[in-house]
């Protein structure tokens, strides 16, 4: 009788959690929106440069120190209990775009957890999301200390109008100090584990640290925000704070800049590994198969993209030597591309503003065809804008979206050091990739999509990101651009940059290749200089798989694109397809790949 009535009490027990999960569709959304919310603010919390970089004050006194033991438990604990929310969502009431968000979110939280309870753990650091590694946490190009150290120029997103803003990034500095020591202390574990950087990354390191200790302190990196002092601060405030900038950089911020480069002088650097990839580390194998997943959200294995790069450079390769064909160049292609990049042709300005008003000049020609492509478009306005003088000798182009209410314009800067010597032959698809429809279209879009939640506003996922602007480099010649050779040749150039990264990135991290080996493959296949080149291999050697995502998602798109085209016949729409594509934010691209299959399939349906 006793088993009897517990049985029955346990049924009822179930049912009535069934019931529970059995909602409205207005309830699901309540739970729902509430969810995002709190994952939202949880990525804030644990990413506060993101929320400095959106305008959003309140964690700009304040920074994780995300390589400690205490803080990856807390993220463990976090990412799980987000997990298990999701799962006890009823999905049945949700709508499909809210699916794919919920979808997304998932994703997130369990690549993030996997890189936690890797052997060679991983965690996404406040530097754009990127993975870095608990006992590899400094390198030479994306490193926290760098990131600071632009912050702390007063040249960065930290802003410094208040008298808080000054005090607040002072607080900010203590909190960098605590992640500089316990960077040490890993570094040290990863001494006695055999988890080090390569000599030749760990000497580059060194050279660095030069310019954080300059014998004046006028001189410093981080005295920088001083020289910006408002006028309207009071003499009192304007001399406390700089007597307590001047005791930050002498007894803290110098001190452990030094302590870090002694350790990497007496201790680091003769314990470096003499090969190039991760894969010759402890657990690396594995650790670059986790890597591949982040950063190309496939299960592709490094043996695959390594063969899909050497067939993408052949083809493209092949294309180059059309072009060489139609101009008429004898020669070989590696001459070719000396001939471009040095011909006085290809260099005609003589001022600055003249860069800017060619690039406005491709925009002029190109907007009677957004039309036939495109009817998803930003409210945000455009403009370019050469790059600040301070900062232009070092700078790339880049694009900064515009704000989410289209009252500030998206800006894609232009950096013009030298005019005299500027070359144009990558002018249109520079400007399609970063501006129109690269990233001024799928960024501004995204966060001014009011449909979507808070969390999918940020930048995201690289692979969607850059490989959507790679894609709309493919897209010149349906707007009316590349009908000079030249500039479908820099169009054929710059892709074939991204393609030799599946080659070499593969290549040092899982088949053994050393840093000469890359080298010399890059220099086979493209005419970039020796020392860019070499600059861009030792950037893969401390990013293993980041590279991989720009051609990745071109990739992905191109063949989405066919597939739907191929499937729906005479009712495919490429505006609808660019729709589709750019209305849910950056996607994981199984996610992209299961909502365009189910957009053909629906279209299919309604034929």
């Amino acid at each position: 009788m006793k088993l009897r009535l517990l049985l029955l009490t346990l049924i009822v027990l179930i049912l009535s959690c069934k019931e529970e999960k059995s909602t409205t569709k207005e309830d699901a959304t309540i739970v729902l929106d509430s969810l995002f919310e709190a994952f939202h603010k949880f990525k804030l919390e644990i990413n506060p440069l993101e929320a400095t970089r959106a305008g959003d004050s309140s964690y700009n006194d304040y920074l994780p120190n995300y390589i400690s033991d205490a803080h990856q438990q807390k993220l463990l604990e976090k990412y799980t209990q987000f997990l298990s929310r999701i799962d006890d969502l009823d999905q049945a009431q949700l709508s499909q775009s809210q699916l794919m968000s919920l979808k997304a979110m998932k994703w997130d939280c369990e690549i993030k957890k996997e890189g936690l309870t890797n052997n060679l753990v991983t965690i996404a650091s406040p530097m754009f999301d990127l993975p870095n590694f608990e006992l590899m946490p400094i390198n030479q190009i994306f490193s926290f200390h760098l990131e600071m150290g632009l912050l702390g120029s007063g040249n960065g997103a930290q802003p410094f109008k208040t008298f808080e803003d000054y005090k607040n990034w002072l607080k900010r500095l203590k909190d960098y100090i605590e992640w500089m020591e316990t960077a040490i202390v890993n570094m040290e574990e990863g001494i006695e584990k055999e988890v080090v950087m390569p000599k030749v990354i760990i000497k580059r390191l060194i050279d660095q640290l030069d310019g954080y200790l300059p014998e004046n302190i006028e001189d410093h990196l981080f005295y920088g925000p001083i020289k910006l002092l408002p006028d309207d601060f009071s003499e009192d405030d304007k001399k406390s704070l700089d007597t307590a900038f001047r005791e930050m950089i002498t007894a803290k911020m110098n001190p452990v800049h030094k302590k870090l480069k002694q350790f990497l002088i007496e201790k680091y650097l003769p314990a470096g590994t003499e090969t190039s990839g991760i894969g010759a580390l402890p657990n690396g194998q594995e650790t670059y198969q986790y890597l591949i997943k982040y950063h190309t959200t496939t299960n592709m294995t490094p043996k695959e993209i390594h063969e899909l790069g050497l067939t993408e450079v052949e083809r493209i390769s092949a294309e180059m030597e059309k072009v060489k064909e139609q101009v008429g160049f004898k020669g070989e292609l590696k001459a070719f591309f000396d001939f471009v990049r040095n011909s006085p042709e290809q260099m005609p300005f003589t001022e600055p503003e003249q860069v800017i008003a060619n690039f406005n000049a491709i925009h002029e020609t190109m907007k009677d065809n957004l039309d036939k492509l495109f009817d998803l478009k930003p409210k945000a306005g455009f403009k370019v804008r050469r790059v600040e003088a301070f900062r232009e000798k070092s700078a790339s182009a880049e694009y900064f979206a515009g704000s989410k209410d289209g009252s500030r314009p998206g800006t894609f800067y232009v950096p013009i050091p030298d005019v005299e010597n500027y070359n144009k032959f990558q002018d249109e698809s520079l400007f399609l990739h970063e501006a129109i429809p690269g990233h001024h279209y799928q960024l501004s879009l995204q966060q001014e999509n009011e449909s979507l939640p808070a969390f999918q506003h940020a930048e995201g996922m690289g692979v969607f990101v850059e490989g959507w602007a790679l894609y709309s480099e493919s897209l010149g010649k349906e707007l009316g651009l590349y009908t000079d050779p030249y500039q479908y040749f820099g169009m054929l150039s710059a892709e074939m940059h991204r393609a030799i990264r599946l080659v070499v990135d593969s290549g040092m991290h899982a088949l053994g290749w050393s840093r000469e080996q890359a080298i010399q493959y890059s220099l086979d296949h493209e005419a970039e200089s020796e020392a860019g080149i070499t600059s861009e291999i030792e950037r893969y050697m401390v990013g293993p798989g980041q590279a991989l995502s720009y051609k990745m998602g071109q990739l992905k798109i191109r063949e989405l694109r066919d597939r739907a085209k191929e499937a729906l016949g005479d009712d495919f729409s490429i505006k609808e397809f660019h729709n589709q594509v750019l209305n849910s934010g950056s996607l994981p691209l199984v996610l992209l790949e299961e909502k365009i299959n189910n957009w053909i399939e629906k279209t299919s349906r309604n034929e």
